[in-house]
């Protein structure tokens, strides 16, 4: 098929973030994410059904073809690996890598990404603890399992104190939670206390002051007892 056109790495990459997050993926759930109209969306998944990327399932979920899971793997190989470079080599701060790797995702070649997995400390996880996939194709074979199936978002989580697993790209984009829950340069291993207030989820990360994160943002935000 050549080199896929950016919308349609973005809707792989969105239907990958929505299965990883334990998310049913939608249609719908596509468009809140993209903040696309709902016919836009639809025109699209039909256009990748018909280039043999995606299917439609009974329940009407989205569903990967072997191409489309090959295609969607790379391109998010690709992002989580442009975010270790920023963060790690190019001095980029942990709250604005997350919106770069999004422009570099489209034009990273192989032979970049082998350099970066040799330049890099550890290539198994993105800063933001999320597992690098396919990554024995670039000849590394240490590869990061998938996410921990102990860690849950925090939704519908009681109060109580966790230990940050990761945080799904849909709250990455979110500076000032992430800027909040940098530990070390990364987000894996940072205390988090959530308490309630008023009906209001309240979270305290590595002892920072209580930011109050909404359900939408919070069942992103992956933690472990």
């Amino acid at each position: 098929m050549g080199e896929l056109i950016d919308t349609t790495e973005m809707f792989l990459k969105v239907i990958w973030e929505l299965r990883e997050d334990g998310i049913p993926p939608l249609r719908a759930r596509v468009t809140e994410r993209l903040e696309q109209s709902v016919p836009a969306v639809s025109q699209t998944v039909a256009r990748m059904e018909r280039d043999g990327l995606l299917t439609l399932s009974g329940d009407r979920t989205l569903e990967f073809s072997s191409l489309g899971l090959a295609y969607a793997m790379r391109v998010m190989r690709k992002h989580r690996l442009a975010e270790l470079l920023l963060l790690e080599v190019l001095g980029v701060e942990l709250q604005h890598v997350h919106e770069e790797a999004c422009r570099w995702e489209h034009v990273l070649s192989r032979r970049a990404e082998t350099g970066i997995v040799r330049v890099v400390a550890d290539p198994s996880h993105d800063p933001f603890g999320n597992p690098v996939p396919g990554l024995a194709e670039l000849g590394y074979t240490r590869e990061g399992p998938v996410a921990t199936r102990a860690s849950r978002g925090l939704v519908p989580l009681p109060a109580g104190s966790y230990v940050l697993a990761r945080l799904g790209e849909a709250v990455q984009s979110e500076p000032e939670l992430v800027r909040a829950c940098a530990h070390g340069g990364r987000v894996a291993g940072c205390p988090v206390r959530v308490t309630w207030n008023g009906g209001e989820r309240r979270v305290e990360f590595g002892g920072s002051a209580p930011v109050a994160i909404p359900d939408t943002l919070a069942r992103h935000v992956f933690v472990e007892p």
